[in-house]
């Protein structure tokens, strides 16, 4: 007889990634990490991504022993730098004159922490082109879609679409803060397979 599965956590309040994880079916409760999310001096993007989502999937994982925690998190570089969530809409008109016309790189992390232990981690990048964007665009998106918490300004879930010439990637859902794939994949190395009954 097949063992039980573990209880799922996902360690994030957000509304995007709760509804790329119910695309799987499985069952899961929502318990938001709320850690520092400073980044270090010269912090390369990849690292920075990756530390920030195992440090989300610990932090919650601590709070509920023997489950499975899932934590992502997603970062926009852009000429050698990173890119994060401007606050307000001065900063985020001023994020996308930057990156108007220009080529930006998307990190997305993803870390499971397992009962027993382990730590599964995966990174995925995404190409992007921006669009040559003037002054009115970028003011009209951001009046519509308040981009405050979106590193880069970047709000792929909405019109941040309309924003970019094209994007290139090996998950279509990593854009959007959480790679589908990937995400199956470690669950199912830490016993939550969605193809499994019971």
């Amino acid at each position: 007889m097949p063992l039980p599965k573990p209880d799922l956590i996902l360690a994030s309040g957000s509304a995007t990634r709760r509804q790329l994880l119910d695309r799987l079916q499985i069952p899961y409760t929502v318990d938001p990490a709320d850690i520092d999310e400073t980044l270090a001096a010269n912090e390369p993007a990849k690292e920075a991504c990756q530390r920030l989502a195992r440090a989300k999937a610990d932090r919650v994982a601590d709070r509920h022993p023997g489950t499975v925690v899932l934590g992502s998190d997603q970062m926009l570089s852009w000429r050698g730098g990173l890119l994060g969530k401007p606050g307000d809409a001065e900063t985020a008109c001023r994020q996308l004159t930057q990156i108007s016309g220009e080529a930006i790189t998307f990190h997305v992390a993803i870390s499971v922490a397992c009962p027993d232990g382990r730590r599964l981690d995966w990174h995925e990048t995404v190409e992007a082109r921006m669009r040559k964007l003037t002054n009115e665009e970028i003011a009209r998106y951001v009046e519509i879609e308040k981009p405050f918490d979106c590193a880069g300004s970047m709000r792929s879930e909405g019109l941040g679409a309309c924003l970019v010439e094209h994007m290139d990637s090996r998950d279509p859902s990593a854009i959007l803060g959480m790679p589908l794939i990937a995400t199956a994949r470690l669950l199912r190395a830490a016993g939550i397979d969605p193809l499994r009954n019971g």
